[in-house]
């Protein structure tokens, strides 16, 4: 898969088969649509693309939004990769953007640009300016324009709309189980990993301070979790703390990561972390030593669900 920063910069003399929207998540509804796409393209001859925007739509739109996503742009990028796409665009969205009319975003962009013989879109897809066109617009602008329409039904459309509610409220409630089985895969967390105040070492504890960058990434509940993170090509179980360390007088929201038999130096070092298991919420202990305590049964607890 070849990603484009840019409607501009694609370049192909194959035309395509396309499919458009944001895709938070690439959860199990979306892979549906996209092996969908990927196979009418291979079927018809026809470039295989993901008409994708940065920022989302809402941040640009509503101001006040307090949007949270399920991927940043980079890890979307990474799981798209593996599904077979040829092309992923990633077009950056603006209030100019937006006002494109209907028939200048399908006459100008999807037909003299993107080069579309066939769209592959949901039956509420709404488009154009103030999103005043909708599907049957779209195919009536396919039989003119040479393309065509092929339609997702409602009840598909609502299985990936409920996927990803279902996904937000799962890890806002530390229901990582259920969030995994709609996502495909682990729910993961990337960051860089910065100093932090040595408590963790102090107890024997030590722990990678994971720093995201990207406000907009969503950050599930406080509390433990049992995490892995494949690191220089070797795979590492840990467990992770979100949260504000109420027993040492925390004040910021952290992220951190203890490894089980590890010893590297991972500052400066940017790391996925997925997440597999809650274990608790994040609780204030009488005593440093109650919660050393704490954090040697919390090992205990991850280590057998790792090996189950």
């Amino acid at each position: 898969m070849e990603t484009i920063q840019g409607i501009s910069k694609f370049k192909s003399t194959l035309p395509s088969a396309i499919t458009i929207g944001t895709f938070d998540g690439v959860h199990i509804g979306h892979r549906q649509i996209l092996l969908r796409l990927i196979n009418n393209a291979k079927q018809e001859n026809l470039n295989a693309v993901l008409l994708t925007f940065f920022p989302h739509p809402r941040m640009v739109l509503q101001k006040e939004t307090n949007i949270k996503l399920l991927n940043t742009l980079e890890e979307k990028i990474e799981i798209l990769k593996s599904l077979g796409l040829d092309y992923t665009i990633v077009h950056p969205f603006t209030k100019e953007f937006s006002r494109l009319s209907a028939i200048e975003f399908v006459r100008d962009i999807l037909v003299n640009q993107l080069k579309t013989r066939k769209i592959v879109i949901g039956y509420d897809h709404r488009f154009g300016r103030n999103r005043n066109a909708n599907i049957n617009d779209l195919i009536t602008f396919g039989n003119t324009l040479d393309f065509e329409v092929e339609e997702i039904s409602a009840q598909e459309v609502n299985e990936v709309s409920v996927s990803s509610t279902k996904i937000r409220i799962a890890l806002e409630n530390a229901d990582i189980e259920t969030a995994n089985s709609y996502l495909g895969y682990a729910y993961m967390l990337t960051g860089v990993v910065k100093k932090g105040k040595g408590i963790g070492k102090q107890l024997t504890f030590p722990t990678a301070n994971l720093h995201i960058m990207e406000s907009y990434k969503l950050i599930p509940k406080n509390g433990v979790y049992v995490v892995q993170s494949n690191i220089d090509g070797n795979v590492y179980y840990g467990m992770m703390n979100i949260g504000f360390n109420p027993t040492v007088k925390g004040k910021k929201k952290s992220i951190e990561v203890h490894f089980f038999d590890f010893d590297q130096d991972l500052y400066e070092r940017t790391i996925k972390v997925e997440l597999l298991h809650h274990i608790r919420d994040e609780h204030k202990f009488d005593s440093v030593e109650g919660l050393k305590e704490q954090l040697s049964k919390d090992k205990q607890t991850s280590l057998a669900l790792i090996t189950k």
